[in-house]
């Protein structure tokens, strides 16, 4: 039986290669069975065919057909616990630990939430059901991701975050004592070819913007709340480290190495894609970030 499945490309995406963007979205389905399905005309980009290498911009529409039983030798199921806040016909919503992959890489075949979820999602089911991800989370980050359960679930999903109607909320602790109780930091983010890393606040970059408000303060570090207005590629660490506040364990953007990367996604509200009912979840601050805040002179 032949299945389609639609997303849209959102502005953290743009820029993406067709094939990591749909191994991503699809980790059922192996880089070959999606690099196959491209070459066979099965994959569309606004419409029309493209190839595994198109870099997606920002508002394209990707869409892909495939048989439904074809599709799920790629992900090894792996019992790997899991902290799942809710669960229902259509969706879950889990606690991702740091250090966790969201899904496989080249390099790395397990371990990954995706892996998790694959074992979870069918332990008692007859048919395969495939994790559908409509967002994600860094592998040094923690916190909450919703995962679809079905196709109609993840397009609606999709469509939710592409047309910025999800919520989400960071907790993290910065260096530094951070002055004002409110700062909107507004620096474009691009991808640079030289240096590392990456990414970063560059004059060539797409606008972007996150909200910090002060949570606590101390003496040396201050734990905030970050909004991500845009979403741009490691925009809050980036951020963060522009406005002279690099986030604790960063190393990447200005921090010391010290700890764990001291950002975790702690709220999310969303509209529910059966009914649309609003629906809110929280995850606390992690102990290790909370015992850093409380030795912090």
């Amino acid at each position: 039986m032949s299945e389609r499945f639609q997303f849209g490309v959102g502005e953290d995406e743009a820029g993406a290669r067709l094939d990591h963007f749909l191994a991503a979205r699809l980790p059922g389905l192996s880089r070959m069975r999606i690099a196959s399905l491209v070459a066979a005309g099965a994959c569309t980009v606004n419409g029309a065919a493209a190839h595994p290498g198109r870099k997606l911009r920002d508002g394209d529409s990707v869409g892909i057909t495939f048989d439904e039983d074809a599709a799920g030798g790629a992900m090894t199921p792996e019992p790997i616990p899991l902290n799942i806040l809710h669960e229902d016909a259509d969706l879950l919503v889990v606690d991702k630990p740091a250090g966790m992959l969201v899904h496989p890489t080249r390099s790395v075949k397990s371990g990954t939430l995706a892996n998790a979820l694959t074992y979870h999602l069918n332990r008692d089911s007859r048919t395969l059901v495939r994790p559908g991800l409509p967002h994600r989370l860094d592998r040094a980050t923690s916190g909450l991701m919703v995962v679809a359960k079905n196709q109609r679930a993840l397009a609606a999903l999709s469509r939710h975050f592409h047309r910025r109607l999800v919520e989400k909320r960071y907790l993290a602790l910065v260096h530094g004592r951070v002055g004002a109780d409110e700062l909107t930091i507004s620096a474009p983010v691009g991808r640079v070819e030289e240096g590392w890393p990456k990414w970063r606040v560059t004059e060539g970059g797409r606008a972007a913007e996150s909200r910090l408000r002060v949570v606590e303060r101390r003496a040396s570090r201050t734990l905030v709340e970050l909004e991500p207005v845009t979403g741009r590629t490691n925009q809050l660490r980036i951020h963060c480290a522009h406005a002279g506040h690099p986030v604790v364990g960063d190393g990447w953007y200005g921090s010391t190495v010290e700890a764990r990367l001291c950002l975790h996604a702690a709220r999310l509200a969303f509209n529910h894609p059966s009914g649309g009912a609003r629906v809110e979840f929280a995850s606390a601050l992690p102990a290790e970030i909370a015992s850093l805040l409380e030795s912090t002179g």
